[in-house]
């Protein structure tokens, strides 16, 4: 239990830390990409305005900023200087090329003498491209480009080279990618530490609630015997009468409770002696379905069981046997009057399915998990004329689980509910 509960909070932990960093290396890296774009933008529309090359900055006019006149905000100063020296290195720093284009798309004038990678013919053949495609803006492999219709009726079309910041920019996801594993891996480490500290109170207190359960299921074994062997003196004295078969009723029904609280307790705490072996399924299903074919015809209800043959499986045979039991009396106990009960196990490959379906006047709303409940009872006055507990299929659920399969209830159409088992065909062995 220790260990599932550490499990739980660990991968908690950190699924809550993967979000977190995706969402965070996800927003820095595409605000990376849209700075990137909207500052090829502006050198773009500085360009086209400017007939494809930059405007002259008069030095006289714009001069670096002077630290000692901004020595109370440091913090602007820095900002100030930044901003000067991407101005005045824009024309150095800037690779673009242009194609001007005549309304028969074919070039008049090119200008590729400030980028290496591309020849005359290649703008050309850019700049055709990106006309006949009719957008624009976008971007050509790694190139942003503007396309203007001019008044002479030429189409000016420029280009400015991305691949510096595309660069930086895939360099930045593949650091934050690595920089989120590493984080990633020291805080699973510090929540694995940390988590058996963050589960104690909880632990603490399933484990106080389990010793109440088994130390009560125990001391509850005395008085019963004690007041069974009271009853047989009493009968003894002056015979059985309605009241002392009362009594043995209600002792009997507290013994059944006992024990399946006790196998429910010692199955989750994994302290239950299991014997895992190769198990006839078929046999053992079938053993149990006959112990209530007589219980069903006294009910004058419909018993089904139609059960494959040579089904082996890895399970402990008297916990199966218990499963099956549970279930067919879980039918017959709530199915309608003079309904029907089934009983079916078949094998898919390496898949067995053992289900138990009855019909049932009204079967709860919602979600029908919580069935499995312990002491959830749909219809309490029918639980008490039935003589149920609200813990068997707790119980069930219980054994399913050891066995590495599974148990779900469900619908099949407003008056029939089926308990459908999976297990499967070998599991592997636990050492209890």
């Amino acid at each position: 239990m220790v260990k599932k509960l550490r499990r739980k909070f660990v991968i908690t932990a950190m699924s809550a830390l993967l979000v977190i960093l995706i969402v965070l290396i996800g927003v820095i890296n595409i605000f990376n990409v849209v700075q990137i774009t909207q500052h090829a933008d502006e050198m773009l529309q500085i360009l086209t305005d400017n007939n494809g090359s930059f405007p002259r900055f008069d030095k006289n006019k714009m001069s670096p900023p002077d630290p000692a006149q901004n020595t109370q905000n440091q913090s602007f100063m820095n900002y100030s200087f930044i901003g000067y020296n991407r101005t005045m290195e824009a024309p150095y720093e800037t690779r673009y090329f242009w194609v001007r284009l005549d309304k028969n798309a074919s070039a008049t004038e090119i200008n590729t003498g400030h980028i290496a990678a591309i020849s005359s013919s290649d703008a050309v053949s850019y700049a055709q491209s990106v006309v006949s495609s009719g957008h624009t803006s976008g971007f050509y492999s790694t190139y942003r480009y503007m396309c203007t219709q001019k008044d002479d009726g030429t189409t000016f079309v420029i280009f400015t080279d991305c691949s510096s910041g595309f660069y930086n920019a895939y360099s930045l996801l593949l650091n934050s990618l690595l920089l989120g594993l590493v984080c990633l891996a020291a805080m699973f480490i510090l929540v694995y530490l940390l988590s058996g500290k963050a589960v104690a109170p909880v632990v603490e207190s399933l484990e106080k609630q389990k010793r109440f359960i088994t130390d009560a299921g125990h001391e509850l074994k005395t008085p019963l015997a004690v007041i069974s062997a009271n009853i047989d003196v009493l009968e003894l004295e002056s015979g059985p009468n309605e009241w002392t078969q009362s009594v043995r009723n209600q002792i009997k029904r507290m013994t059944g409770l006992v024990k399946n609280m006790l196998t429910l307790s010692r199955m989750e705490e994994e302290t239950i002696h299991l014997v895992f072996s190769d198990l006839n399924l078929s046999d053992t299903v079938h053993e149990a379905a006959d112990s209530f074919a007589a219980v069903a015809e006294s009910a004058d209800k419909k018993y089904t069981v139609q059960i494959d043959p040579d089904i082996h499986c890895t399970g402990d045979k008297n916990s199966i046997h218990q499963l099956a039991s549970l279930l067919i009396d879980n039918a017959i106990k709530y199915s309608s009057d003079q309904g029907s009960i089934q009983v079916h196990l078949s094998q898919d490959k390496n898949l067995i399915t053992f289900e138990v379906s009855n019909t049932c006047d009204c079967i709860p709303d919602g979600n029908l998990d919580r069935l499995f409940d312990r002491f959830y009872r749909a219809d309490s006055s029918r639980s008490r004329q039935t003589g149920g507990y609200g813990i068997g299929l707790s119980v069930a659920r219980a054994i399913a689980t050891s066995h590495g399969g599974s148990i779900i209830a469900q619908r099949d159409g407003d008056h029939i509910i089926r308990f459908i088992v999976t297990l499967p065909v070998k599991t592997k062995k636990k050492s209890v």
